[in-house]
């Protein structure tokens, strides 16, 4: 029997982690990139650190959701270098320990705008019998595993620092009718959240504990709410998707009387040396991504001319923008001819609603992207994502325009690890307290963090994601759900835009989708929709 080569085994792998057939995919793989053969950003992490732990090989992120074959870019993975020796996990428990570059952002934040401003929200609804002993069991393993969780943060006199608890459970507190009175229009989850986001200091803040907690309130039905509040020095969106699918994991073997997994996984010092170490190339120099956004404007106004406030004001409030199936299903058709994921049609169209209500041909859309170069970081809750800018150029054919944009998103995430302030200064952007700086328009792809559904026992998860009151950019959209019941959503800083502009800015996003989906692949993108009325250029180009 023939020895699969490692080409093989890394399109055996691919074609495990898109669900395809995997006599098919060489043949697709030799012609085509991994985004058409039906992979997103979530599948390529995935792919990437499985590569890593299965079969030891480096694969770049960047290059596998680029246009390039993915037989060519599998075919340039290079053995994973030996990471840097590091303390076991769990080693040194209470000792003082640096800051990660994620969790000093996030604390000053927090000491410039308060704990609403980095305090997030993930919320499953339960419905079915809920077995109280066995949550807290749960969670008890939870903490145990992964000392992300059992992080605390205090001040020192040359700046905080962090130390990790020998031992400490995520709290489950109660809520006795917290959604009484709560406001939320009549949605109880939405009362739900309004009341954890009314209290985000409280129930984040505790001296000398993590900055988490889990919250469970009941709905109506018998229906629980079971919410993770937690702080952004502790955990990005990977990882709050991380610890809900593992925590419903445990439930289903808490409830059937099968062992926890009670084993450490590597924290994030260990994890993070690994992701330098495995890193093929190194960081990309600021200079050459400068090089690249020069000619962008450097801020983007969608206020209609109206003054902004000296400083930023994170205060944010949210809209919820739901799509029909049909427009979901014409969303993915246009996907798979154009040879992109969903979310670039879905960031395309966000460009194209937010340059034309701007006037601008070319504009910097934010994205969220991971940074979650191995195995062990792909297991491990921590503060790896970043904000990048992409360039999208609103030019040439649908179908051209939105290959563009999926090779600048492509292009963005080989640079995720640059700091978007030096890129500023690089730039010759000058600090703006104003402002988000080069990010004041943002897109984020949650919809394959987590399904829709999740059952556990014999309970049935669907989730929410929460709002704590605040943002960090003039408008942000974020897809919520895409394959069931498809939603979006769009927070805004009402200091910026006006709740009635917020409202034109979705219908304006839906017309964009609308049009990009109606449209033949070669018609100019120029053509599709006219500039809404009131509309201006009010970018500032960068130098």
């Amino acid at each position: 029997m023939l020895t699969p080569t490692p080409l093989e085994e890394l399109l055996d792998l691919a074609a495990d982690v898109i669900g395809c057939d995997r006599r098919a995919l060489p043949a697709g793989a030799a012609g085509s990139p991994f985004i058409t053969l039906g992979g997103g950003l979530a599948q390529a992490v995935r792919l990437q650190a499985r590569a890593g732990r299965q079969l030891g090989l480096a694969v770049d992120l960047a290059q596998l959701l680029g246009p390039a074959p993915l037989a060519d870019v599998l075919a340039r993975a290079v053995p994973v270098p030996a990471a840097v020796p590091g303390p076991p996990a769990g080693a040194g428990a209470g000792a003082v320990r640096a800051l990660l570059p994620g969790q000093r952002a996030a604390l000053a934040a927090e000491r410039a705008a308060g704990a609403g401003a980095v305090c997030r929200v993930l919320s499953a609804e339960l419905a079915g019998p809920l077995d109280a002993g066995a949550l807290r069991r749960v969670l008890a393993a939870l903490g145990a595993r992964h000392e992300g969780l059992r992080t605390v943060f205090a001040d020192a006199p040359h700046g905080p620092v962090r130390r990790v608890l020998a031992a400490c459970a995520p709290p489950l507190v109660t809520l006795e009718a917290a959604g009484a009175g709560a406001g939320g229009g009549g949605d109880p989850v939405a009362a739900m959240h309004g009341y954890l986001a009314a209290r985000a200091r409280q129930l984040v803040g505790r001296p000398g504990r993590p900055p988490l907690v889990f919250a469970l309130g009941r709905l109506a039905g018998g229906a629980h709410l079971l919410s993770f509040v937690y702080h952004d020095a502790v955990a990005d969106s990977w990882s709050a998707a991380l610890l809900w699918q593992e925590l419903l994991a445990d439930y289903d073997r808490a409830v059937h009387r099968r062992p926890l997994v009670r084993g450490l996984r590597p924290g994030p010092d260990t994890a993070g040396r690994a992701a330098v170490a495995a890193r093929p190339g190194g960081l990309r120099a600021a200079a050459e991504r400068a090089e690249r956004l020069r000619g962008f404007p450097a801020a983007v106004d969608l206020a209609e001319g109206a003054p902004r406030p000296a400083v930023f004001d994170v205060r944010g409030e949210r809209l919820h923008v739901g799509l029909d199936v049909r427009l979901r299903d014409a969303a993915d058709a246009t996907a798979r001819r154009a040879g992109v994921p969903h979310g670039t049609v879905l960031l395309a169209a966000w460009a194209l609603a937010v340059g034309r209500r701007a006037g601008l041909e070319q504009l910097l859309v934010g994205c969220e992207v991971p940074r979650r170069a191995t195995a062990a970081l792909l297991g491990t809750p921590a503060p790896c994502s970043a904000t990048v800018p992409v360039g999208c150029e609103l030019e040439g054919g649908v179908d051209y325009f939105l290959r563009g944009v999926a090779c600048a998103f492509s292009e963005a995430l080989g640079c995720a690890d640059l700091d978007t302030a030096e890129l500023a200064r690089e730039l010759g952007v000058r600090p703006d307290r104003s402002r988000p700086v080069l990010t004041p328009v943002t897109f984020a792809a949650r919809d394959e963090l987590l399904p829709a559904r999740v059952r556990a026992g014999d309970l049935s998860a669907r989730f929410h994601h929460g709002h704590a009151g605040a943002v960090t950019a003039d408008a942000a959209l974020t897809v919520l759900r895409w394959r069931e019941d498809p939603l979006l959503r769009l927070e805004f800083a009402p200091a910026v835009l006006s709740r009635s502009l917020a409202v034109r800015l979705a219908g304006e996003l839906r017309g964009a989708l609308a049009a990009l989906t109606a449209a033949s692949p070669h018609t100019p993108v120029e053509d599709l929709l006219p500039a809404p009325a009131g509309a201006r250029s009010l970018a500032l180009p960068l130098p």
